[in-house]
């Protein structure tokens, strides 16, 4: 079948289940005003192909966790002479060139995602954006795995190898990374509340931002369940080395590139825009230059009455003026975000370091950081299915930014709690050290922050951006990281002995009075979340302006070089 006849029959099944769920809320019936305030709300049933998608996005996060676990060993230690091995090595480069490095794979993969999200919004669309980027991601294990061999170590192919292979990798999670969330949540396409009758005979309200919660919950739910895969590969390369420590994730990303493919035909796809950056470029060019206005002056509708020359230049829509209002409210709440990222980076490097001046017993210091994802796996659930169920019920609703600022308070919690350890490890002058187990707090005190700030922030990203900009919105939420990483960088000076308690209580201190100055400044976001979120085109009219795309960006084009 050719390409064009597989994407027309592609776009005749969305069209078939739009349809279908247009007929289907036409006979829902909506709330009144009385039943808001008399029945609680719940999260609607998801469709089969978000389910295929999160099994995607297990699948390449236990590759990530599971291959990015052993880099520091591998990459720090010289090749033991035989397995098992008391420490693990391959290159021998030392631990400077190995954190290094290490750094610069993490930091690559939160910026290649903005060219991911370009190459989906703007290009090919979600779906066909995470198959090239899967494929891509493929060939990096591969790389990786073969350079690995006891014959790539011994001939010294490692190195060269593991550059060129976290390159390719990088670029490959990237370009999943963006579209894999916006593309779970695409599947549910109901936009408006309607009441339902359970079986028991309890009316409720079904509302998307309960399922959207929902779905975004769950998606970090099997993020950790992934994550837990560096506890088999770390024992991997220990026992047998690193080759089969690398083959394991490999393996496990194939069912990931065959979901992808073989359940293309059932996944809801929004077609690409063609023009959003053009079209978002010049609003904001007209805003500041032309009408000199808020954005809402450069509607066409208002253009029509104060500026009738230029409503045949304008390309975009009211609408798209409205979601692009929407989308920049949410981008000032991702600012605060690298304070939150900073916090959270300590349980993968310095509260590390800290075990290693505790006694651990047998087990491994590195191995603690593992009691983060193991929290998350229990709670999660328990947020989901008990928790917010039993708020709702008794007519609490968390809003998204009280939801964010309860993140940003609980990771303050973390920090001062580990600045109390650090205190004591100071204070100490038995000759035995203090015990491991008092990090667990600190572990779960900032999973407890996971929940919030990073599950909503997720959900955040992909509610408010407009439909033509999913992928770019996930991608400037998972940019923060960046700047995370850049603020720790500048605190290197100060992550040293006997300096480590004011670390960890200056960065406790600033995510505590961030969780503040949100709320203070983001909540009245949370009064108009619902109708924020209500902001949109459905069904012919999103068609219609899909199929504006490739017009409109002849049209700016032509423009620009008038």
């Amino acid at each position: 079948m050719s390409e064009k006849l597989e994407h027309e029959k592609a776009a005749d099944i969305i069209a078939y289940e739009e349809t279908d769920l247009h007929e289907e809320e036409h006979d829902r019936p909506e709330p009144t005003e009385q039943d808001w305030k008399e029945l609680r709300q719940v999260a609607d049933e998801l469709p089969f192909s978000a389910f295929l998608i999160l099994i995607i996005e297990f699948c390449e996060r236990f590759t990530y966790y599971g291959l990015s676990g052993p880099f520091q060993n591998y990459i720090q230690n010289p090749a033991p002479p035989s397995y098992p091995a008391e420490q693990a090595g391959a290159m021998g480069k030392g631990q400077q060139t190995a954190t290094a490095l290490t750094t610069f794979f993490q930091f690559w993969c939160y910026i290649t995602p903005i060219i991911g999200a370009i190459i989906a919004d703007q290009y090919l669309g979600k779906y066909r954006a995470i198959l090239l980027f899967a494929c891509i991601y493929f060939v990096g294990l591969v790389i990786l795995t073969a350079t690995a061999s006891p014959m790539g170590i011994e001939n010294g192919a490692a190195f060269p190898g593991f550059i060129v292979s976290i390159i390719i990798i990088g670029l490959g999670t990237g370009g999943i990374k963006s579209n894999v969330a916006p593309l779970i949540a695409e599947q549910y396409q109901s936009k408006s509340p309607y009441i339902k009758t359970l079986k028991k005979g309890e009316r409720v309200i079904v509302t998307p931002q309960a399922t959207y919660q929902r779905i975004f919950t769950m998606f970090y739910w099997l993020i950790n369940i992934g994550s837990l895969s560096s506890i088999a590969t770390t024992e991997l390369e220990k026992n047998v080395g690193f080759w089969p420590a690398y083959l394991l994730p490999t393996l496990m990303f194939i069912p990931g590139i065959a979901v992808i493919f073989f359940g293309r035909k059932r996944y809801v796809q929004a077609a690409p825009r063609g023009s959003i950056f053009l079209e978002a470029g010049r609003l904001i060019k007209y805003r500041l230059f032309t009408v000199k206005g808020s954005l809402d002056d450069c509607k066409p509708s208002k253009l029509a009455i104060s500026h009738p020359e230029l409503v045949e230049k304008a390309t975009w829509d009211d609408v798209f003026v409205d979601e692009f209002k929407r989308a920049l409210r949410a981008c000032t709440v991702f600012c605060w975000y690298p304070i939150y990222w900073l916090c959270y980076s300590q349980i993968s490097n310095n509260l590390i370091s800290q075990a290693a001046t505790m006694w651990t017993g047998n087990v491994p210091n590195d191995i603690m950081q593992n009691i983060d994802p193991i929290t998350l796996v229990i709670t999660l659930p328990i947020m989901d299915r008990i928790v917010y169920p039993t708020l709702r019920r008794y007519g609490i609703n968390l809003g998204p930014i009280f939801r964010i600022s309860l993140g940003f308070f609980f990771a303050a919690v973390g920090m001062a709690y580990t600045a109390g350890i650090q205190s004591m490890i100071y204070a100490n002058t038995s000759e035995y050290p203090i015990s491991a187990g008092y990090q667990i707090p600190s572990y779960v005190f900032v999973a407890f922050s996971e929940v919030f700030a990073s599950v909503v922030g997720n959900e955040y990203a992909y509610k408010k951006a407009p439909q033509s900009m999913k992928s770019i919105v996930m991608a400037l939420f998972l940019l923060t990281n960046c700047f995370a990483s850049i603020l720790g960088f500048a605190l290197v000076s100060v992550a040293v002995d006997p300096k480590l308690t004011w670390m960890y209580t200056g960065i406790g201190c600033a995510s505590f009075i961030c969780s503040i100055l949100i709320y203070i400044i983001h909540h009245k976001n949370d009064a108009t979340d619902m109708e924020d979120d209500a902001i949109g085109r459905t069904g012919d009219a999103q068609k219609e302006y899909e199929s504006q795309g490739k017009k409109a960006t002849e049209v700016e084009y032509e423009l620009e070089k008038n």
